[in-house]
């Protein structure tokens, strides 16, 4: 038995997806973003059930991450979105891997690379309206566009951006990049470089953003149970799809006074009932929570005292007298009426959702439930 495992729920996910289908138009696709294992979920399992479900494209961050799809016969085209090494170029062009692109001397290289296979090379080039991280500056777009235009082996598949804000309330810095963006698609075509797919939307963008849903949207967290902010126009229904779970290994009595843990952090204020369980910072349990995080045991919130240690958490079960040894521990997730999310343990490290689950989702005891009939996960 486990001391404490990952819970993958795929019919959470798969109502996820249906929640960002069920806001776009039949002239939209969906580019589900699967990058970082699925933000800890399990890329392969999360990408056969997403296909399964009408996933147009998928998007990742690595190149190897492409190959681990293609070596679990994903078929859907995949998108790279940093771009991709030289080594990998011819790889890429063979299996149908396109890279987002954003310098002419990878235009270059892919190039290069297609005429030697007697092909073409799809590509997404990427234009930054505002984010100032990734992509082809708006004001050099015409000169870059204009130096793409001697390459015969590539095919502009795509043209996209990225919101730096659209999960705040205020949207007037969206407005200017989905402006921006609009005049950059206007001087692909005045360059005649055609492209079939727009696309700018991410989870923010397809449940606030209708006007940026172009022929392609890219949720990404929400397709994994948790709103991209809590200041959404039009917030959607999502069920978290990860679940953190383990088992008490001890219960014992300590009487007032006792210290608990690494550097005496927490004293009991009076005669306690403690229950040991076997969780920490190695299984993506932020420290932060020390001696203010909690659990859920038997359907009750039971809080951690002293530190969160690499291995194990203390938590107090005084008011839940019937706690024994092995009973379940929900760390992440829900149990009874009781709900523990991600977003919640976030506020309380001042991060976010998104590093939770990463974190949370590199412990190697993962249980994918719920899987669609005929999928293996």
């Amino acid at each position: 038995m486990a001391l404490n495992w990952v819970e993958i729920d795929l019919a959470a996910l798969r109502h996820n997806f249906q929640q960002a289908k069920d806001r776009i138009s039949k002239d939209t696709a969906i580019l589900a973003v699967v990058k970082s294992d699925a933000y800890g979920h399990g890329m392969v399992p999360v990408a056969r059930e997403l296909a399964a479900m009408g996933a147009r494209f998928f998007g990742v961050s690595k190149f190897w991450e492409a190959m681990a799809l293609r070596d679990a016969h994903i078929t859907q085209p995949i998108l790279v979105l940093v771009g991709i090494e030289a080594q990998d170029c011819e790889d890429a062009i063979r299996l149908g891997i396109r890279p987002a692109l954003y310098r002419l001397d990878h235009a270059q290289r892919l190039n290069d690379t297609a005429r030697k296979l007697q092909t073409r090379a799809k590509v997404h080039v990427k234009v930054d309206t505002g984010m100032g991280r990734l992509g082809v500056p708006l004001s050099e777009l015409e000169s870059f566009l204009k130096g793409l235009g001697g390459f015969e082996h590539l095919e502009v598949e795509g043209v996209f951006s990225h919101f730096a804000t659209a999960d705040e309330r205020d949207k007037h810095y969206s407005a200017l990049q989905m402006e921006r963006f609009s005049r950059a698609l206007d001087l692909f075509r005045r360059h005649r470089v055609p492209f079939t797919y727009a696309h700018m939307a991410n989870s923010a963008g397809t449940l606030d953003l209708p006007g940026a849903h172009h022929q392609l949207v890219r949720p990404g967290i929400m397709l994994y149970g948790s709103p991209p902010s809590h200041e959404l126009h039009h917030p959607a229904h999502l069920k978290p799809v990860m679940s953190l779970k383990a088992r008490v290994v001890q219960v014992k009595q300590v009487p007032q006074g006792h210290p608990i843990g690494y550097g005496r952090t927490f004293t009991a204020p009076q005669d306690m009932r403690l229950a040991t369980v076997p969780v920490g910072y190695d299984d993506g349990l932020p420290r932060l929570l020390s001696n203010k995080g909690s659990v859920l045991i038997r359907g009750q919130r039971a809080p951690i005292v002293g530190r969160v240690s690499m291995n194990m958490i203390t938590v107090d079960v005084s008011a839940i007298a019937e706690v024994r040894e092995d009973d379940e521990v929900v760390v992440l997730g829900s149990q009874g009426s009781e709900r523990i999310t991600a977003d919640e343990i976030a506020a309380l490290c001042g991060t976010i959702s998104y590093e939770i689950y990463c974190n949370v989702g590199k412990n190697p005891q993962r249980l994918f439930v719920n899987a669609s009939a005929g999928l293996a996960s």
